[in-house]
């Protein structure tokens, strides 16, 4: 099961690598292009799409490094029991939030790919591709929330704890 989760984990924070990459080469394209009094049409619009794709894919990842900003002030001033129970608390919060955005951004991006809707932009895009790399970064930060709840209950440290990143609390 690790190993999966761990390959989950990994293809996320690439494909998040391969959106901002994707960023750069649109940016360079069109900076490139208006040299020879041209435009890249919707070069805006898709690295908007690259960008959002790039945040919410690298969620996941960034929480199981220790790279989200956590005010810690509290929490890291408590020591065992009490500790660990904030830790289930917020673990707990957290998962049950991004749960709940999860859900409903998958339900959105069925209802895009069923409606058929298409983006406002100079290219008709499909809404569903990147509302569909967004649902997949949010279910994979639930699936690392939870990853990091269940290791807490089984009295085990958080990933985030091991990562070399403290809060500044």
């Amino acid at each position: 099961m690790r190993t999966a989760l761990s390959i989950l984990y990994r293809t996320a924070e690439i494909l998040g690598a391969v959106s901002l990459a994707a960023i750069a080469v649109l940016i360079v394209t069109q900076v490139a292009s208006r040299l020879f009094d041209r435009m890249v049409p919707g070069a805006d619009e898709l690295a908007g799409y690259c960008m959002a794709a790039s945040f919410f894919l690298m969620l996941g990842p960034a929480l199981r490094r220790g790279a989200h900003i956590r005010v810690g002030v509290l929490v890291e001033r408590l020591n065992g029991p009490a500790r660990r129970l904030m830790e289930l608390l917020c673990l707990g919060f957290a998962t049950a939030l991004s749960a709940y955005f999860a859900w409903y951004w998958v339900r959105m991006t069925y209802d895009s790919y069923d409606f058929g809707d298409l983006s406002q932009g100079v290219l008709p895009i499909p809404l569903w591709i990147p509302q569909a790399l967004m649902a997949a970064g949010l279910v994979v930060l639930v699936i690392a929330l939870i990853d990091d709840l269940l290791a807490v209950l089984q009295g085990r440290d958080a990933s985030y704890q091991h990562a070399g990143m403290q809060s500044e609390g």
